[in-house]
């Protein structure tokens, strides 16, 4: 199965301001998007589809750099609007957001043989729920690179599965369910014939992309549910859905920069320059070429600043001057595990995004980031909700505190509640992505 075609792009303003007309662009999104290489593709058409042009991180910008572009770094993408020149007091207006979730990724050589079956040979990749992993179809995307270079973008329809123990033959399997990563979650995918090649999997994986076998260097592939996002509830409020955690994100920043773009004179003249980035390796720490750890948006906002006028110490008062809002998902309050939250502080799914705080700063939030966060909102006209963790429960991070380090800059963490997070099937509300969006909006507009 390959890919099949991208939705059409729907009117901006609808998406952003409908919650149905954004349910479904969110279901399309993630929908193109069973990898981080598939989401920055799919930001980038839908970029382009909007008047964005990209350009090239190998050759100088010196000259004719668009004023609405995106670069693509592997999984990473990241998009600007500039205005003509800096006025005084302008300052980057930055949204960030990741696109890789956790997954199982196939190792080289990822064919075994075992008992009659054929498994791939995967390692966990990132911190999923392991048990939601289990009995659900999957398929596989990422990339191959041929010896030329060249990179290819491939995914399977539902191919493989890890299956579990029934319990006839582990009673104790609903009592003490223990998952070894070496050992129980090798997804299966096939019989094992008798002249089984060891690069199986390699070879499927190259006939779906059209290359030859023998030309394949190396993959980054990964497991992903292939069940459909839906709806559901009472009154169909919630989405449940793989990788909300941080498609969901991703997927507020794009539509917010869709309907500056479609509003023509909104981003005609910018005030301050806008840039959405969405990083890679999130999950996985972000130390890398397209993480948040490593130089891609620091790289990016030099190059910016110089096309506009800004080195040295300019380009370190533009820094000074600028501000970042991290979006990234978050956690509502679980009914059934409510002593795991904060007893004052517990968000709702629907109720509007989350604005995380953490005396540890494993989110980067202060007051100055909180005030930059509540003008957006007022603006907007959105509801937000604060999350802190219990003081007895281990707080996760984001990018946030990575990009407030490496820039400098004041930075604030936000994201949609979700249940489940981490799990193979997550779930949101579909009122809170709406909303995360129009103050996004309203932040890049000069809340």
């Amino acid at each position: 199965m390959t890919d099949a075609a991208s939705a059409p792009t729907r009117d901006a303003a609808a998406i952003l301001r409908d919650e149905n007309a954004y349910t479904d662009s969110l279901i399309d999104f993630v929908t193109a998007s069973p990898s981080s290489y598939h989401a920055a593709a799919e930001v980038a058409r839908r970029l382009e589809g909007a008047g964005f042009t990209r350009a090239d991180e190998t050759v100088t910008w010196e000259e004719g750099l668009a004023r609405r572009g995106y670069v693509i770094r592997d999984g990473a993408i990241a998009a600007w609007a500039l205005p003509e020149a800096l006025t005084p007091g302008a300052g980057l207006r930055i949204v960030g957001a990741h696109t890789d979730s956790p997954a199982l990724k196939l190792k080289p050589a990822a064919a075994l043989v075992r008992s009659g079956w054929q498994l791939i040979n995967a390692e966990v990749y990132g911190g999923p729920l392991l048990a939601s992993f289990l009995d659900r179809e999957l398929g596989l995307a990422g990339r191959l690179t041929t010896r030329d270079g060249a990179v290819h973008l491939v995914r399977t329809g539902p191919i493989a599965r890890v299956a579990q123990i029934a319990p006839h033959l582990d009673r104790s399997v609903n009592d003490t369910l223990h998952l070894d990563r070496q050992t129980h979650l090798l997804p299966l995918w096939s019989l094992a014939a008798p002249d089984a090649a060891p690069d199986a999997v390699e070879t499927h994986l190259c006939e779906i992309a059209g290359i030859d076998p023998a030309e394949l260097a190396g993959h980054d592939v990964l497991t992903y549910p292939t069940q459909a996002p839906a709806r559901f509830g009472r009154d169909g409020e919630f989405l449940a859905s793989s990788r909300l955690d941080n498609l969901s994100s991703v997927h507020a920043g794009l539509v917010a920069l869709e309907a500056l773009a479609a509003a023509g004179t909104e981003l005609a003249e910018p005030a301050d320059p806008i840039i959405l980035v969405a990083f890679d390796h999130e999950e996985v720490g972000s130390d890398t070429r397209s993480g948040a750890g490593g130089p891609f948006l620091e790289t990016l906002l030099r190059r910016l600043a110089r096309a506009l006028g800004a080195s040295g110490d300019g380009l370190d008062a533009l820094l000074a001057r600028s501000t970042c809002v991290s979006a990234d998902a978050g956690h509502s309050v679980h009914p059934s595990y409510a002593h795991l939250h904060d007893p004052a502080v517990q968000p709702l799914i629907n109720h509007g995004p989350l604005l995380k705080i953490n005396a540890q700063q494993r989110y980067a939030t202060d007051a100055a980031g909180a005030a930059i966060w509540a003008r957006a909102c007022t603006a907007a006209g959105v509801p937000s909700q604060d999350f802190v963790s219990n003081n007895t429960v281990p707080c996760g991070s984001t990018i946030g505190p990575i990009t407030a380090t490496r820039l400098g800059i004041t930075t604030v963490d936000v994201g949609v509640p979700l249940l489940s997070m981490h799990s193979a099937r997550e779930m949101c509300g579909v009122q809170d992505g709406p909303w995360l969006a129009q103050a996004l909006h309203a932040y890049w507009q000069g809340a």
